[in-house]
């Protein structure tokens, strides 16, 4: 239980006191009421005694009398039998009593921590150091003191001390019977004596006379005990004096008193604060007295639930409340869909309380201050008159009475005990003759007379127990209850055992435990057998006090619930918090058990009317049941909370509560989340009344601000027509982390080409889309009169579907300080905060000249769904704009339930607020106090500044292809729009695959009709007229590379001026060409333009657009090279250096998906800055080279080096093309876009090769001491590889004839090979890459090996070539030796002297020569050695001698070669050509 703020031993003390009566004459009430006081009252503040009495008991003992209270009442008769129920007066009492107590609001909480729990009490007379609490702490260690410290409830103690006040006096007990009456009588009666004697009358009268059943009284000689009273402002005091000393003549020194009051004037009393002790005593007993006054013949049926009245004035006071109704079924059932459970119903209640009931200046019966006339003196007066009675008049009565029934008992044990139990038995009981044998039994047992010796036995132990002798007490209480349950007399009983219950714990010496079995036994009787709940209920109060002040908590809570009944609401409230509060204050607190009945005290209370107390149970509990998953609980108890606060008019409370309803992920069916909702939006609604200016928070739907995006600029327009436009990013597309770095990356190489190859330090990506992965660290930038469009993510947590209208952004807009638009107004001062929430509440016009604000209408959202809404606001002046939030309407979807209003229209239940967007940035993890703290960084994504106008470029692409084959040219155009009122200029482009695609160059490009609607066939090559004629030599062409400048990734596309003006826009031609890779490609164009104005925060813009391809496979083009093995002389185009042979395959590797009928390869031509192919030497001649599916066609041609008057100064950069057409028309290979795509082709792959040169490279050549030996092997690497080098760029012309819907299309396209070196095969498919090999690590440098020149390579320095007759006729009869001369001719084809051994000795040991049957000779010198000057060729005449006819292979000599200044490892066997073979003939 609570604490409370007396001891036990107190509490129980003060239950029973003695009772004395008042009867006033007229006069005398007169004088007292002067200080709006009645006799009774006026002694109540004084009716403790503060000194002890003494009495003694029949053994002459003497019995200390310690801190005695006296009740004093004036005498109200009633001939009404005593009910066992209270009186609906008494309850109206006890519910005001209750009501008027409420905790203080405001108050220092107290915090009880009970396991994980922490419980807030309000609480505002806390005391911890009681008695009781003392010896039990001792008990405890300090932990749990200050766990088990608890909070008191003052309403519970003042509704226990009135239940106990108003108890109807009852037969079988006597300690709240009347033991003495004072008569008062004023000194200014005309003849005091004769008023005495009318009073003693009267009361004898009522005593005696049987009309009256109520007051009752102690003893037939009740002490009359005679006051006089004098008025010392009116009367004469010498009087007063003479009249007393005549009382004491007549009634004795004992048994009056002259009590002199009213010492100052009233008028005195303005100018003195004199102390009021009443006012705390008044409240309570002038409800009483008038409620007893009003209601002695009020109809004892009334329900007691019907007290709800006293609070709430209903419209029908039949109805019970409606609070009440929907809650009666069972304490967790929300009954939310009954009509008059609604809260729609209670708002029709007026919940004013009455305050006149609880306001103690009205009930005191006028206005003034109690006690006016009073001095302190005459406060002493009272103190020390009612100290006189007590030990001169009552105790002294007392104890005469003691003694009396103790020898009226004592002589009547005198017969045997046993003799009179057994006369008893025969006789049916000792009891007066005049008990008839037709006496009703009532259902307690029996009921005695009041002269039976039980009761004297009874009477004696009450007056014991009034005047604390306990001991005395408690074996005369014994003694009674066994008599009484011998008799069966059940009543009697209860009541003897509740009493001696009490007086053993009240003994000082503790000689006996508390018997709490007598107790039960007791609380059982009264309730079951005798069926009177009010006696039950005292005994079950100070029961659990005591059982309390002995620790044991359980079993007070058990006691306190079983007295929980349905016939009384307010004391089963009472009960359970009490119950709850044992729990809490256990050793071992019982949290989960606390708050459950807790909740059913404020289900009891809600009954009861009391909805004060029900709010603040349900409250506290909650403190138990948040947040730890008991959520339909949770959700009960904050239904509850809502309504109980929203009927007590605290309606900021209701919509808490009912908004925690909905935005916990409630378990709730649908209907009963559709209720909730309903009653959130009603609540709400009566809340929001009249208020207009500020928007209030909404719960619902959810919002997840996090992931809010943002867009700036206009959404993309899609194609029109023909035309398609950029895709440009677009809050459809997902982000991408990897694609955000490309277009960054593409970003940097645009801005590095704009500002001279450097990006600016201060270079930020362009971010149109912002959301919860972008940098938001910054400001964005956002453009007067381009839209900002925030796409904001909501939740519906319901099931129910939501309705939302009217829903905008709010803003908050800082204008700059200097303004460029118009002529200021008077609201766009620099620098002032300009927000639309008032306007957005209101639902007015908006204000549009600063920010115009999109609003969307309706916005449905279904049951638990996630949608996203996108708003629009566009900007009208420069500044800072904030975006704050959103405000819409919020009603429920579904059922679009009406309300009926006062005027009788339906009013729909929609409410308006707003939700603020805030979003929480990315954790910081820098410093190391980020580490140790979880800090957040900005995200500025809301807060864009608004900067002066830009130029808007618009894409289109017409005739854009969306598949290729590979190596397919095909032409497009691109057309450029400024959609802005700025010029722009700096039109750049990047792209991923700068390969793809080319805008020509001015120098180059063809002359080709601009108008995309020419013929269909139109080639997109510049063509010349030829017929090739057999054995034509290839056209050739100078071209500098410079004249297609534009070989980097960032392409300056060539408008006109290089400036588009507002609305112009202009078309260019763009060829394209198909990946040499099949599959789909994705391919990104990174548009760039500046402003032509400069110094704007935004620097320049870009637009993205991304295609797919999908190439399919078309042509493979295999070529190789090798040197000619003619002797140079005969080919005199070759001006001494040895032709070139290059081998042309090319294969059709076409799938017939793609509808490709044929291929004709129309023409092939070289480039290069050394090399060009010469002629086409192909053995059939001819004319077209057709190539149908998975075909095969081999092209020869002849290469030559270039003309030497060509390669003047700057020949490095100028390229020789050389043009062979094999069919009716040659394409000029240098101009756009062939020549365009051969060197960003080759750019390309020579870039690829470079990057894998360098990566394997810088593994190996970190570690590497310089060796002169090594120089000597790379010098010869360089002339071996110089040697061999041919870098000749082949580029194979082709058309393909496709059928597509019946019609024939010729296709084109171009495929390129790079012949490097002579002997090695080049293709123009790219290999696939291999995976790589694991390599084992090594953790030791090693000595790289030398480096070893493989001989194949080294024995291509020198050509030879043998020139001889093919047949020579010698007459062998005549000359036996046969000498033929032959020429051996030595070409060196590497650009360093070689040493050259020519070594005629060799004997052939190949099968070759073995199989020419006979050996020759060579005869003269038989060794040479030479050097070769770079690029010579020399001719050796050498003789050959045979010996007879035949055969011969004269390719015998064996040349070794060696780069000069080499070792001899280097020497090498040159290759030997193809036999050499010569016929000898005989003559």
């Amino acid at each position: 239980m609570a604490q409370c703020v007396q001891s036990v031993q107190e509490f129980v003390q003060d239950s029973f006191v003695p009772m004395v009566a008042v009867l006033c004459s007229e006069e005398a009430e007169r004088v007292t009421r002067k200080n709006n006081l009645n006799f009774a009252e006026l002694l109540r503040p004084f009716c403790r005694l503060t000194s002890e009495g003494h009495i003694r008991d029949p053994n002459n003992q003497v019995q200390v009398v310690k801190n005695l209270r006296i009740s004093v009442n004036n005498m109200v008769t009633s001939p009404n039998a005593t009910s066992s129920a209270l009186s609906p007066a008494q309850h109206r009492l006890l519910n005001e009593v209750v009501l008027s107590c409420q905790p203080q609001e405001g108050t220092v909480t107290n915090v009880i921590t009970a396991g994980d729990y922490d419980l807030n009490f309000s609480d505002h007379s806390l005391k911890a150091s009681i008695p009781w609490y003392s010896a039990w702490r001792d008990a405890l260690s300090e932990v749990s003191t200050s766990q088990h410290c608890t909070a008191t409830t003052p309403w519970f103690e003042a509704y226990r001390e009135n239940f106990l006040q108003t108890m109807p006096a009852s037969d079988h007990e006597f300690l709240n019977h009347y033991l003495a009456c004072l008569l008062v009588v004023s000194s200014t009666e005309a003849v005091p004596v004769e008023q005495f004697l009318k009073l003693s009358q009267e009361q004898h009268r009522i005593q005696h006379s049987g009309e009256y059943t109520n007051p009752k009284w102690f003893i037939p000689n009740t002490l009359k005990y005679y006051v006089l009273l004098h008025d010392m402002s009116e009367g004469d005091e010498q009087r007063a004096d003479v009249v007393y000393e005549d009382m004491k003549q007549r009634y004795g020194p004992q048994g009056c008193y002259l009590l002199k009051m009213n010492s100052r004037t009233s008028s005195a009393a303005e100018d003195e604060q004199i102390p009021d002790p009443w006012s705390q005593y008044l409240q309570r007993n002038n409800l009483q007295n008038q409620d007893t006054l009003d209601d002695v013949a009020v109809n004892s049926a009334t329900v007691e639930n019907s007290v709800s009245a006293a609070e709430v004035d209903c419209p029908h006071s039949t109805e019970k409340d409606a609070v009440s109704n929907s809650l009666e079924s069972h304490p967790l059932q929300l009954d939310a869909e009954s009509g008059e459970g609604s809260l729609h119903m209670l708002s029709a209640v007026n919940t004013d309380l009455k305050k006149g009931a609880r306001d103690p200046e009205s009930t005191a019966g006028g206005a003034g201050s109690h006690g006016a006339c009073l001095t302190l003196n005459d406060h002493d007066h009272i103190r020390q008159f009612i100290q006189e009675f007590t030990f001169r008049g009552l105790l002294p009565h007392i104890e005469k009475n003691i003694r009396q029934l103790n020898d009226q008992l004592v002589s009547r044990k005198g017969l045997s005990r046993s003799l009179f139990t057994a006369t008893k038995k025969w006789f049916g009981g000792g009891k007066g003759p005049e008990k008839s044998i037709s006496e009703p039994k009532s259902t307690c047992g029996l009921l005695y007379p009041p002269e039976a010796p039980e009761l004297q036995i009874r009477k004696m132990a009450d007056l014991c127990f009034l005047v604390q002798h306990y001991e005395l007490a408690y074996s005369c209480y014994h003694t009674a209850k066994k008599d009484f349950l011998s008799d069966q007399a059940m009543l009697y009983a209860a009541g003897a055992l509740e009493m001696a219950a009490v007086s053993a714990f009240l003994q000082a010496g503790a000689a006996r435990p508390y018997p709490a079995h007598y107790m039960d036994t007791a609380i059982q009787t009264y309730r079951d057998v005798c069926k009177n709940m009010v006696l039950a209920e005292r005994c079950a109060l100070l029961s659990a006090e005591i059982l309390k002040s002995q620790g044991k908590y359980s079993e007070a809570a058990t006691l306190l619930i079983k007295m929980t009944s349905e016939d009384s609401d307010l004391r089963s409230a009472l009960l359970l918090e009490q119950a709850a509060h044992c729990f809490i204050n256990m050793r071992n607190p019982m949290v989960r058990k606390f708050a459950f009945h807790m909740i059913l005290a404020g289900h009891r209370f809600s009954k009861a009317g009391q909805r004060r107390h029900a709010l603040r149970c349900y409250c506290q509990a909650m403190q138990v049941y948040k947040e730890r998953g008991w959520a339909l609980a949770e959700d009960h108890i904050n239904f509850t909370i809502g309504r109980q606060s929203f009927t007590l008019r605290q309606s900021e409370n209701a919509v808490v509560a009912f908004r925690q309803i909905l935005t916990n992920d409630s378990r709730q069916t649908a209907t009963q989340q559709g209720a909730f909702l309903r009653e959130y939006l009603y609540v709400y609604k009566s809340v929001m009344g009249g208020n207009d200016v500020s928007l209030p928070q909404l719960p619902l739907p959810c919002i997840h601000s996090s992931a809010t995006r943002v867009y700036f600029g206009h959404e993309r327009r899609l194609a029109e027509g023909e035309k398609q436009a950029a895709t440009h990013v677009s809050l459809d597309q997902e982000y991408d982390q990897d694609l955000a770095t490309m277009w960054c990356h593409l970003e940097e190489q645009l801005v590095a080409a704009a500002n001279r190859g450097i990006v600016p330090v201060n270079f930020q990506p362009t971010q149109c889309c912002l959301n919860s992965q972008t940098d938001n660290l910054r400001h964005p930038l956002a453009v007067v009169e381009e839209p900002i469009i925030v796409e904001v993510t909501f939740r519906n947590p319901l099931k129910v579907s939501l309705a939302l209208s009217n829903l905008s952004l709010l803003w908050r807009f800082t204008a700059d300080a200097v303004s460029p638009s118009k002529e200021k107004t008077t609201e766009e001062l620099s620098g002032e905060t300009i927000t639309n929430e008032e306007t957005l509440a209101r639902e007015m016009t908006q204000k549009d000249d600063v920010v115009t604000t999109e609003t969307i209408l309706d916005f449905h959202m279904g049951p638990e769904e996630t949608k996203m809404a996108r708003l629009r606001l566009l900007p009208h002046r420069t500044g800072q704009l904030n975006i704050v939030g959103v405000v819409y309407n919020l009603a429920e979807a579904s059922s679009g339930e009406t309300v009926p209003s006062t005027d009788g229209q339906q009013v729909m239940m929609v409410v308006r607020g707003k939700q603020d967007l805030k979003i929480r940035g990315p954790r910081l993890n820098q410093t190391k106090e980020d580490k140790m703290l979880v800090r957040h960084g900005p995200d500025r994504r809301l807060d864009p500044i608004i900067t002066p106008s830009m130029p808007l470029m618009e894409v289109f692409f017409l005739q854009f292809p969306t598949a290729l084959l590979c190596g397919e040219i095909r032409k497009a155009y691109v057309e450029f729009c400024n959609v802005s009122s700025v010029a722009l200029c700096g039109l750049r482009v990047a792209s991923t695959h700068p390969d793809f695609f080319t805008f020509g160059s001015q120098a180059t490009t063809p002359v080709t009709p601009l108008s995309p609607n020419s013929a269909e066939n139109c080639s997109a090559y510049k063509t010349l007229a030829m017929t090739p004629q057999p054995g034509s030599v290839a056209s050739e062409m100078l071209v500098s590379a410079e004249d297609f400048s534009q070989l980097s990734s960032v392409m300056e596309i060539p408008i006109e001026g290089d400036t588009l003006q507002p609305g112009e826009s202009t078309q260019l031609p763009l060829w394209l060409r198909g990946p040499d890779q099949e599959g789909v490609h994705e391919i990104n164009f990174l548009f760039y333009y500046e402003s032509a104005e400069k110094g704007n925060k935004i620097s320049h813009r870009v637009l993205r657009h991304t295609v797919f391809i999908c190439a399919s496979r078309s042509l493979s083009v295999q070529a190789s090279a090798s040197r000619s093995s003619v002797p140079p002389h005969h080919s005199l185009e070759d001006k001494g250096s040895g032709g070139t042979l290059v081998f042309i395959d090319v294969e059709n590797i076409n799938t017939s998906e793609s509808g490709v009928r044929e291929f004709h390869i129309v023409q092939v031509s070289s480039s290069s800055q050394h090399w060009r192919l010469h002629k086409c030497i192909n053995p059939a001649r001819d004319k077209d080279c057709k190539l149908t599916s998975r075909e095969r066609a081999k092209l020869c041609f002849r290469a030559t080096r270039c003309k030497p008057q060509q390669a003047t100064s700057g020949a490095m950069e100028k390229y020789t093309f050389a043009d062979l057409n094999l069919g009716t028309e040659r394409i000029i290979s240098s101009s756009t876009p062939c020549g365009d795509f051969f060197f960003r082709c080759c750019r390309t792959s020579e870039s690829q090769r470079t990057d894998v040169a360098a990566s394997r490279t810088s593994s190996s050549s970190k570690n590497q001491s310089s060796v002169p030996s090594e120089d000597r092997a790379s010098d010869l690497n360089n002339i071996v590889k110089k040697c061999n080098e041919l870098d000749l760029n082949i580029i194979v012309i082709w058309k393909a004839y496709v059928v597509e819907d019946n019609k024939q299309l010729i296709l084109e396209g171009q495929l390129h090979v790079a012949l490097q070196t002579i002997g090695k095969e080049a293709t123009s498919l790219t290999p696939k890459e291999e995976a790589q090999e694991m390599v084992l690590l090594k953790f030791k440098s090693e000595l790289p090996l030398p480096v070893v020149v493989p001989t194949a390579e080294l024995s291509q320095l020198i050509k030879t070539n043998l020139h001889y007759p093919e047949t020579y006729t010698h007459p062998f009869v005549q000359d036996s030796l046969c000498l033929v001369p032959v020429t051996l001719t030595l070409s060196n084809c590497s650009l360093a002297h070689v040493d050259v051994i020519i070594d005629l000795r060799h004997k052939s040991t190949s099968p070759e020569s073995l199989e020419v049957h006979n050996s020759f000779t060579w005869v003269g010198q038989s060794q040479y050695k030479l050097q070769l000057k770079p690029e010579e060729v020399l001719c050796l005449t050498l003789r050959a001698c045979f010996l007879q006819a035949g055969v011969y292979n004269l390719n015998t000599p064996r040349v070794f070669a060696k780069p000069a200044k080499q070792g001899t490892m280097c020497e090498t066997s040159q290759q030997t050509a193809s036999p050499a073979l010569i016929i000898i003939n005989n003559a």
